[in-house]
């Protein structure tokens, strides 16, 4: 095997922070290469660099032993590289084919030939064994959809390198197997693959070599990954050890604080205060679509919402709010930031409604002492308060989103909607560490979650959703991995004594 891919003391700054200080190491052809730290460590900026939307400010790639030079991702793509990026790059109103085609979309008499497009990529999904129909149009599909579109638009550009950046973050089971035969078929065709992700039975499954970054510089290259402990690589990570990463605390629940009924069809639950209640099920089971009813982004069905006993009125999300009802939202970039404003207009701009004395100075000094606080408090990594948002990494994103809502006064109920999607193991602990704290304060915190280790290491119960409905709720002791599977997959049926019993 070959060296096919080399970083050689690559260098990139931005204003006030040094992204990569001077990365070495490389990844031969015909093996996958795990790259692995925190959010902000590094990882995605140098496969932006790879894929030639940035240049190093120093040091050099080469491929096949040649340097080079990219300056655009035009120029990438055309030497052979193709990069899957966590945040997905595609154009919502083109259909599957156009989007995977894009910029080398087949033509007859000068206009784009949609009949020869659809026939080139229905064949080439069929042989990936991807269910995609090539007419569809992006906007239409879930984001699990779009995400294997981004996936195959890369295998499709026949590279000699394929990077991917989470790119389990939003599949189904099905899907990640079928993306990790993908994986393996590329690996013994000879390609060279860079793999980032957050799940570390992942880069066991897949990973042949893996490099751990921390705060932007390279800390190890483990040639075998196989013959590296879990908790090796965690500490390599974080620069600490984590003995549990979940952080669970018992702890006294009080009165039942909230209450659903009748929203939706076998879908009624209840939530005690200072209790983690963990919503798990396979993707399309609806968990989602039941949070966004019960905060009113989502016109809610003939219903009921008690909080403290007091219904919650049905006037959208602002309705909610000044009930309490907060959500953090499973797409954090189209529904939770405001991507072109700083920290400190992300962390204040709910409780800006709250500010009805004081002029301007007073207000951005107020405002300024709470960004401080919330960045000091959640570890949340900016140079400072006025930074860009959309700069930050994701897991510091989630954390701002976390601080607009725990800057709420009077928080009685706190909805996570896949809270630690594609954030590294640093970054999930500090945000377990905060849902065990505002519950510990009385509040009701509600988790959904696709990753069942997460439901099971953090929930004092678990509600387990199937086609639209809740199959059972269960104690945390009832709680395993069997009991939860048998609730979630098509073809169970509920366990009425555990899992009514708990309900």
């Amino acid at each position: 095997m070959s060296a096919y891919l080399q970083f050689d003391n690559v260098s990139k700054h931005f204003p006030g922070v040094i992204a990569l200080g001077g990365v070495s190491f490389e990844a031969h052809a015909g093996t996958v290469h795990g790259l692995l730290g925190e959010n902000g460590a590094g990882k995605s900026t140098l496969l932006k660099i790879l894929g030639g939307q940035y240049r190093p400010d120093g040091g050099r790639l080469l491929l096949g032993g040649q340097p080079v030079a990219f300056g655009s991702a035009s120029d990438a793509i055309a030497a052979g590289v193709a990069v899957i990026h966590q945040e997905l790059q595609y154009v919502p109103e083109l259909t599957v084919a156009e989007n995977i085609l894009l910029g080398r979309l087949p033509t007859r008499y000068g206009f784009v030939d949609k009949s020869s497009a659809n026939r080139i990529v229905s064949e080439r999904l069929a042989l990936l064994g991807v269910d995609l129909d090539p007419q569809a149009r992006l906007v239409d599909l879930s984001i699990a959809q779009r995400q294997m579109v981004e996936i195959c638009k890369a295998v499709m550009q026949d590279a000699q390198v394929i990077a991917f950046d989470e790119p389990t973050s939003s599949l189904s089971h099905r899907e990640t197997d079928i993306l990790f035969r993908i994986v393996r078929d590329l690996r013994a065709d000879g390609r060279t693959l860079i793999y980032i992700s957050h799940r570390l039975e992942e880069l066991y499954a897949l990973c042949d070599a893996c490099t751990i970054f921390r705060d932007g510089r390279r800390v190890v290259t483990h040639p075998v990954m196989a013959d590296v402990p879990r908790e090796r690589l965690i500490s390599d990570m974080v620069g600490r050890e984590l003995s549990d990463i979940y952080d669970y605390r018992e702890r006294e629940h009080g009165v039942e604080r909230l209450k659903i009924k009748g929203m939706a069809p076998d879908c009624d639950f209840t939530v005690r205060a200072g209790e983690v209640l963990g919503f798990f099920g396979l993707v399309g089971a609806g968990r989602s679509e039941l949070m966004r009813q019960l905060y009113g982004a989502d016109k809610r069905t003939p219903g009921t919402v008690l909080l403290d006993g007091q219904p919650v009125p049905h006037h959208g999300p602002s309705s909610a709010i000044a009930a309490g009802i907060v959500l953090c939202p499973e797409d954090r970039k189209e529904q939770g930031i405001l991507a072109q404003a700083s920290v400190s207009e992300n962390i204040n701009i709910s409780v800006r409604r709250l500010d009805l004395m004081g002029g301007m100075f007073l207000r951005h000094r107020r405002e300024a002492e709470l960004a401080d606080e919330f960045i000091k408090r959640l570890r949340i990594k900016t140079p400072n308060r006025e930074q860009e948002i959309r700069l930050l990494s994701g897991g510091n994103q989630q954390k701002v989103i976390l601080a607009r809502w725990l800057a709420e006064p009077d928080l009685k109920v706190l909805i996570l909607d896949e809270p630690t999607r594609g954030i590294d193991v640093g970054a999930k602990n500090d945000i377990y560490r905060i849902i065990h704290e505002v519950a510990a304060r009385g509040c009701c915190v509600i988790v959904v979650s696709s990753e069942l280790p997460e439901v099971l290491g953090i929930a004092d119960r678990v509600a387990v959703m199937r086609e639209g409905r809740i199959a059972g709720v269960l104690a945390r002791a009832d709680a395993n991995e069997t009991s939860v599977l048998r609730l979630a997959l098509p073809d169970s049926t509920p366990n009425d004594t555990t899992a009514r019993r708990t309900a």
